[in-house]
């Protein structure tokens, strides 16, 4: 059974998803700390420029408050909040303005019924269900005799509700990077290169949900290799 899920390509398989995830993690911290170095004309903290974003698209009934941790920034559709981390709420810096702007992006889609964002909600328990269930019933599965690899194909299909939510999650976070930058530019938050600076630090941070995307799909790709090969 050992056999069957770890390989040669196993280890090809972990060199390739260690590096992509290494990459993407490194250039979204190399280009926040860059970008945080640099404060912004105007002086708005980043907690204030979330409000700019929203104003403009007159959603007013959304809470902005504090979490603690470095890049735990996010919005939380369950009681329509936009949380913000140490070094984004008060700082007035490029790196936070452009990710507090992010992440008032999604509240201003889910206010406008942006359709991938209410995709990506309802698949949240979906995913959630199935990502805590997959991987044991694959194991499980390989232990079993091969008449019961029916049991692995259980498994691959609850890993694939969660290759699921990853591909939704891209759209809907390109699209809040948009808004954010779009919002910026036309309501004077940021000028000129001030706003290429917000781009960089938005585009780095797409490179996680990328990575996290490919991997999924690499890891389901593997997952139904296995199942092929054993049933030969």
């Amino acid at each position: 059974m050992y056999g069957y899920y770890y390989d040669y390509s196993y280890w090809i398989y972990m060199l390739i998803t260690l590096s992509i995830s290494m990459y993407a993690n490194f250039k979204v911290q190399s280009t926040f700390n860059k970008y945080s170095k640099v404060k912004s004309t105007n002086g708005l903290t980043g907690a204030e420029a979330a409000k700019k974003v929203l104003l403009k698209d007159s959603v007013g009934d959304v809470s902005i408050g504090h979490v603690k941790g470095k890049l735990t920034d996010h919005y939380d559709p369950r009681n329509n909040s936009i949380l913000l981390s140490d070094e984004v709420y008060s700082s007035t810096s490029i790196s936070a303005i452009g990710v507090a702007a992010h992440e008032a992006g999604h509240a201003v889609q889910n206010a406008q019924g942006y359709l991938p964002i209410r995709i990506r909600q309802f698949l949240v328990p979906i995913s959630q269900f199935g990502s805590s269930l997959a991987m044991p019933l694959v194991f499980i599965g390989l232990l079993l005799p091969v008449q019961y690899n029916f049991v692995v194909n259980i498994g691959i299909m609850l890993f694939s509700l969660a290759v699921l939510f990853q591909i939704v999650t891209l759209p809907v976070e390109f699209n809040a990077s948009s808004r954010a930058i779009k919002a910026l530019s036309e309501t004077g938050v940021l000028y000129g290169e001030e706003v290429d600076g917000a781009k960089e630090v938005l585009k780095a941070a797409a490179l996680t949900y990328l990575a996290a995307t490919f991997t999924a799909l690499l890891s389901l790709l593997r997952l139904l290799l296995i199942s092929r090969r054993r049933e030969r």
